[in-house]
């Protein structure tokens, strides 16, 4: 079988599963549970074996790239919207992990969901989040990659209130769409400009050469304003930087959802984006200080606040921020082959950590044994050097968790809502929006 039919067989399995599913659920069948974990062992097994035959394939024939064109889905006067895949040395180890523990944790969740009500509407969404994921990782141009970007973050959000009996998860489902679309709208620019400028937002009319290639001619002003967009865009997926607020409120999830989207994949799709664009973020000093300032400063602060967090959830995830902090940094500095390795190794390692977070006190009581019944904490070395004063402001900082949602109630979203109700004045027929008192972000044992 050719590469070019492989790679249509991967990217429409998932999706065509999803499509199986729904109708089945249109219509008010039920699947047992027993049908639907040998479905999605069978599924994710084989696309496994197509993801393993195209990288066995590239490699023998010594292939850096492989191009999918399946023409335009439309075309307005002189533009057409390409729909065009491809995989090469970047997309490859991303489509293999996601492919990986996709499967394994829709293996685990059987067990996790027993005769949990919402068993179907899971595996639904989890088969959906897959195709997402793989369009964002395969898709030729920013204009594919945003369809599996907007895909990847509905079932995040729809996954966050899994357990709609409770008010907590959907609201933090809502806070953590509203970030979502703030960050969007930096990628919707962005398309729109490469489109204006470059004439096209595709991989290889905006880049020339294998990944991760130069950068086409472009004014200097252009591509770094088209930059700094991406940047945002990537940081808003990633919980990096203005946006760090949303990750811990997603760990209302439950445990799989939490480990394949915000320890495994959903979260790293920010960091592929800036590998994918790396010569456009490279083209402009600006983008490029930007990229390693707000690696930097989220994983200082991922670092403080995972030191005080109480439960096993939220800690695994201000983790996860601070690695993806640092990953960010990798890519502003140029260290792209070694900020790949460490995105698939740490998207390998948090999963794992997630799916066993209910055994990581059992796991720490065992350690604490072995040592003799001491660890040293971490850091008490480093934090020894530091004046009384400034070590308890640190703390008071961590567990405030950088006062981030204080700030952006205060600032931004108790303005925003003063204009909605001043306007809401001129219109009598609708009520003035009520603003619920801040609460921190709360996780259950899910």
């Amino acid at each position: 079988m050719s590469l070019q039919n492989l790679i249509l067989i991967l990217i429409a399995t998932p999706g065509m599963l999803f499509l199986g599913l729904s109708l089945v659920w249109l219509l008010g069948g039920n699947i047992p549970e027993r049908a639907m974990s040998r479905l999605t062992k069978a599924v994710y097994s084989l696309l496994a074996i197509i993801t393993a035959l195209i990288g066995y394939q590239m490699w023998s024939q010594d292939l850096t790239s492989v191009h999918v064109s399946l023409g335009d889905w439309f075309t307005v006067a002189h533009y057409g919207f390409p729909l065009s895949l491809l995989i090469d040395k970047l997309s490859l180890p991303l489509v293999g992990i996601t492919v990986v523990l996709a499967g394994i944790v829709g293996s685990f969740s059987v067990r996790y969901l027993h005769r949990d009500p919402g068993f179907f509407r899971f595996f639904l969404l989890l088969h959906l989040f897959t195709f997402g994921a793989l369009l964002v990782f395969i898709a030729d141009s920013l204009d594919l990659l945003i369809g599996g970007w907007e895909l990847v973050g509905i079932t995040s959000v729809m996954l966050i209130a899994f357990f709609q009996y409770r008010p907590d998860p959907v609201r933090n489902a809502l806070r953590v769409f509203g970030t979502y679309r703030i960050a969007d709208l930096f990628m919707l620019v962005a398309v729109f400009l490469a489109h204006h400028w470059f004439g096209t937002a595709s991989w290889g009319g905006m880049f020339s050469g294998d990944w991760p290639g130069h950068l086409n001619k472009l004014d200097g002003g252009a591509a770094s304003f088209i930059a700094v967009l991406l940047v945002f865009a990537a940081s808003g997926k990633a919980s990096q930087g203005p946006f760090c607020g949303w990750l811990p409120r997603a760990m209302e999830g439950p445990t799989p959802s939490s480990a394949v989207f915000y320890g495994a994949i959903s979260v790293h799709a920010g960091a592929y984006l800036l590998l994918r664009v790396q010569p456009l973020i490279h083209s402009s000093w600006i983008a490029t200080s930007l990229v390693i300032f707000i690696g930097l400063t989220t994983a200082f602060l991922g670092t403080m606040v995972h030191r005080t967090c109480a439960d096993a959830k939220t800690s695994l995830a201000y983790a996860s921020q601070t690695q993806l902090g640092l990953i960010f940094a990798e890519i502003g500095f140029g260290w792209t082959n070694f900020a790949v390795i460490h995105l698939v190794s740490h998207a390998m390692l948090r999963t794992l950590q997630f799916l066993r977070s209910p055994s990581m006190l059992r796991d720490y009581n065992r350690v604490h044994a072995a040592a003799g019944g001491k660890i040293d904490p971490t850091g008490e070395y480093f934090e020894s050097l530091l004046p009384k004063k400034i070590q308890i402001w640190l703390y008071r900082f961590a567990l405030g968790r950088g006062f981030y949602d204080a700030i952006l109630d205060r600032f931004i979203i108790a303005p925003v809502m003063a204009v909605a109700r001043f306007l809401a004045i001129f219109d009598p027929d609708i009520s003035p929006p009520k603003v619920e008192p801040v609460t921190q972000p709360t996780t259950l044992k899910n």
